[in-house]
Parts: C-alpha cells; sequence; structure tokens
C-alpha cells in the first residue's frame, strides 16, 4: 500500500483523535486488534460493511509506518 492516507484519517471529536478508517468509526487499532486475534480480512469485511480490503491494508501499512519512525527497543531488553 503505497499511499494509506486516503484511507485513514484522525479527527479529535471522533473517537478521541484515534486513526480511523475515513467516514467511520472504525479505528486502525480495532483492525489490527481483529487480525492479531485472528480473524480474517474476508470476516472482518463481512463484520464490517463499510471497510474496503483497501482499507484494512492501509490500516496495516499506516501501522508499520508509524512503528518505523518509533524507537523500538528489543523486548528482552524491555524494563518493566
Amino acid at each position: 500500500m503505497r499511499d494509506y492516507r486516503q484511507y485513514i484519517t484522525s479527527n479529535p471529536n471522533i473517537l478521541f483523535g484515534k486513526p480511523a478508517i475515513k467516514n467511520t468509526r472504525i479505528s486502525v487499532e480495532l483492525i489490527l486488534d481483529e487480525l492479531a486475534g485472528g480473524t480474517s480480512i474476508e470476516e472482518l469485511l463481512e463484520e464490517y460493511p463499510h471497510l474496503t480490503r483497501e482499507s484494512v491494508y492501509a490500516a496495516i501499512a499506516f501501522a508499520a509506518d508509524t512503528l518505523r519512525r518509533e524507537v523500538v527497543y528489543p523486548l528482552d531488553q524491555a524494563i518493566s
């Protein structure tokens, strides 16, 4: 996904500004949680009719881009 920005928005008046799929109240976080929990893209599309395959891929691309910009420490060195 080259340009996820056409699918993702952040508005402080919607979902407290969490990144979400444009024109929905479906957050990127929800999509990632569902995928991480084993929900397939097909199941997501069925459960949330306002989603498109492209918007799901955009959510994944957004997350990857966000992590790419963050400083990440190896989990075994994390301080609890």
